[in-house]
């Protein structure tokens, strides 16, 4: 099996990629660290598995995604994020993704993951199958920010943690101006003017960071 993990934490690739040569025999993993040495690496070789975090310098995990779907199709995409399911595995199932954990996932649940993955199918937990079925993943724009894309959901997500500008901007390696630019986008969208209403929207509909 040929592997790709994409994290920006030294520490969680290296983590995966332990468990994955502990239960996937032969293996051969190669790492990225943001977007760009990901693509570089996708354009190289080709890959039965990728495991994807979402917050990547530089393009998002979510944009990524989309990326690889396109120049490698048939690359199974696992997402681990920090957040909860509810926040973004119905997104990224959409998005093409073969599953979505959380990074607090067991290792045995990676592992169940990536076998039915590699297997064809689709991982989903059972809370998220159960929300799945009560019509969870229908296409609807009944709450605004559902009309936001990917980076500006990402970016209301830091809004709501108090960083500036400046400080998402250096998080996201964009420049500020493109910062402030998503921001009026997203206060646009929402209907909503300040950074405290951004912030307790976010919150009421389980998008803080």
């Amino acid at each position: 099996m040929r592997a790709l993990i994409i994290d920006d934490h030294e520490v969680v690739r290296r983590g995966l990629a332990q468990i994955l040569r502990e239960n996937f025999s032969p293996v051969q993993i190669e790492q990225a660290g943001d977007s760009r040495e990901a693509l570089d690496l996708i354009a190289r070789d080709s890959w039965d598995l990728a495991l994807l975090d979402i917050n990547l310098p530089g393009r998002s995990g979510l944009d990524l995604l989309q990326e690889i779907r396109v120049q490698s199709p048939t690359t199974c995409v696992l997402v681990l994020s920090i957040y909860p399911e509810d926040d973004f595995a119905v997104r990224v199932l959409k998005l093409g993704a073969a599953g979505y954990l959380t990074k607090q996932s067991a290792a045995d649940e990676l592992v169940a993951a990536v076998r039915k993955a590699l297997a064809g199918g689709k991982y989903v937990t059972a809370s998220l199958a159960e929300k799945l079925a009560s019509g969870l993943g229908r296409e609807n724009l009944s709450v605004p920010h559902e009309a936001l894309s990917n980076r500006e959901i990402e970016v209301l997500r830091l809004i709501s943690s108090g960083k500036t500008v400046k400080e998402i901007a250096r998080k996201l390696a964009l420049s500020d101006k493109t910062i402030a630019t998503y921001r009026a986008r997203i206060s646009g969208k929402l209907g909503l003017g300040t950074n405290v209403e951004l912030a307790r929207y976010a919150f009421q509909h389980g998008l803080s960071e």
